[in-house]
């Protein structure tokens, strides 16, 4: 339905002289969608209070909404392009009014979990990159073809936006930082389960993907929904929309991205903060800033400054090893995360690797190492591990699954559902205890068989034949003049027959 409007506005973009990647792409289209969206919203809100006969108050002033500076309309309905704004009318309108009168938002919203706050926090962050007005008016005109009225709409631009972060990913540069593949995320949840009533965060946002998936997979009823045996009430979904998904996420695109990415998805105020997550000390996360599941992926071989790692234990330079700390302090005592986290932190030897591999199986169950194939992140460089874990009870055993998928991971050959089925599986067979967890790709492994000076966690598949030894050179020697000899036979008996 939608498909062709998004590529024309990327067309447009990309002929502009501001807009030079896909990142450039998605935070451009993104500030437009946004202020369609909300047009869109308080449309839907003034004739339901209509229907009410209650009066409703429009949250952006009438000469800055849509209707009036990006897509006017005649009488009959059809865009007015007589009265219109293009060119450097449009241009002046759009940074030197439009914007200041956006990001002057947040200064009067109540708090920060209002749509006023994000709309301020938004415009004060992004900047408008197009730099002809015409540009601008032709990628208008486009982004008003699309509707947010109807769930159908909705999910059809859900689907459309995410294929532009997934772009994103594979753009070089940062883009990596933006996108987790889907199936993995959808793997995660399914091994968490999480049910309506818990809370779900994520540190690290990024695009929001893990809380996206979260709430398709709640939506749905969680497992029991998706198995056909519950529905949601009108209660339960006032708890999805209000007081389930939280998120915080440092940089000012990413930010943007994660809030219109849920609110495609259908919830209407994201409670997504934008800060440095780091920045908050350890002893300053009271329960009431606890929650039930953690979901993230934060980022790899990022550095952090000597003042930053002062708000943790273990003091490190490495964000990955901070975010850690971080998710495992942000959990409630039984609380339950699933983590992406290079392969490397299992068996690096720097006190700070060990002392958290140390305080994560003292302190939490790690009860699952899920052990990703190279590319499995597109540009990323690295190999990855996801830790599954409960708090509040020591690690005894871990279950142990290396991920095959038999072919070599790409970007026209990505990770895909069926890849972590088997995976899935195996995890619940292993948790009740099943033999049927038992394969050639997963084992357990006892804490106490652990060097408990080094806590190494390496990945060492037991159920991986014994590479046959290396022949000796005398050996090989050996073969070469036996292969000669039985040449050389084979040669004179041609001769015989000519």
């Amino acid at each position: 339905m939608f498909e062709q409007t998004f590529k024309n506005i990327d067309d447009i973009l990309h002929k502009d002289a501001g807009c030079s990647s896909e990142l450039d792409y998605t935070e451009q289209t993104s500030w437009m969608l946004f202020l369609k969206y909300l047009d869109d919203l308080e449309h839907t809100k003034s004739l339901e209070a209509e229907l009410m006969a209650e009066p409703y108050t429009y949250i952006i002033d009438e000469q800055h909404r849509w209707g009036t500076w990006a897509a006017p309309k005649n009488a009959k309905g059809e865009f007015d392009h007589d009265n219109a704004l293009t060119g450097s009318d449009l241009m002046d309108y759009v940074d030197g009014e439009l914007f200041p009168y956006l990001k002057d938002f947040k200064k009067r919203a109540d708090s920060p979990d209002t749509i006023e706050y994000k709309i301020g926090e938004i415009f004060g962050e992004i900047k408008n990159k197009i730099q002809s007005g015409y540009s601008l008016r032709d990628a208008l005109e486009k982004v008003d073809e699309l509707r947010f009225r109807s769930q159908e709409e909705k999910h059809e631009l859900s689907h459309l936006y995410e294929t532009k972060i997934k772009n994103m990913g594979n753009a070089g540069r940062n883009g990596g930082e933006y996108y987790t593949p889907r199936p993995l995320i959808r793997a995660m949840i399914d091994v968490l389960q999480p049910q309506i009533g818990e809370t779900i965060y994520d540190g690290a946002a990024g695009s929001a993907g893990f809380l996206c998936e979260a709430y398709e997979y709640l939506r749905q009823g969680g497992a029991a929904g998706i198995k056909g045996k519950k529905t949601l009430s009108t209660s339960d979904l006032q708890t999805l929309q209000e007081r389930t998904f939280y998120a915080k996420e440092k940089k000012s695109l990413a930010y943007v991205i994660a809030i219109m990415n849920m609110i495609l998805h259908g919830i209407e105020a994201p409670n997504v903060i934008h800060t440095n997550t780091l920045g908050e000390n350890l002893q300053d996360i009271t329960p009431s800033q606890q929650h039930d599941i953690i979901l993230a992926n934060p980022p790899f071989g990022g550095k952090e400054r000597k003042e930053v790692q002062q708000n943790f234990t273990i003091k490190t330079g490495e964000t990955a090893f901070l975010f850690l700390q971080h998710f495992i302090k942000s959990l409630k005592p039984g609380g339950r995360a699933a983590v992406v986290i290079k392969n490397t932190f299992l068996s690096n030897t720097d006190n700070a690797a060990i002392a958290l591999r140390k305080e994560l199986l003292e302190n939490c169950n790690l009860h699952t190492i899920l052990d990703c194939p190279a590319k499995t992140f597109l540009g990323a460089g690295v190999k990855t591990v996801v830790l599954f874990f409960t708090k509040g009870e020591a690690t005894q055993n871990i279950w142990f699954y290396q991920l095959d998928v038999g072919r070599s991971l790409g970007k026209t050959n990505p990770l895909n559902d069926n890849d972590l089925k088997d995976f899935v599986e195996k995890q619940a067979a292993a948790m009740s205890g099943s033999k049927e967890s038992e394969s050639e790709q997963s084992w357990s492994l006892s804490v106490e068989s652990l060097d408990q000076t080094t806590w190494d966690l390496s990945v060492k598949n037991p159920n991986t034949p014994e590479a046959a030894p290396l022949r000796g050179p005398q050996t090989i020697i050996e073969e070469i003049i036996a292969l000669d000899k039985e040449s050389e036979a084979i040669l004179g008996k041609i001769r015989g027959l000519l």
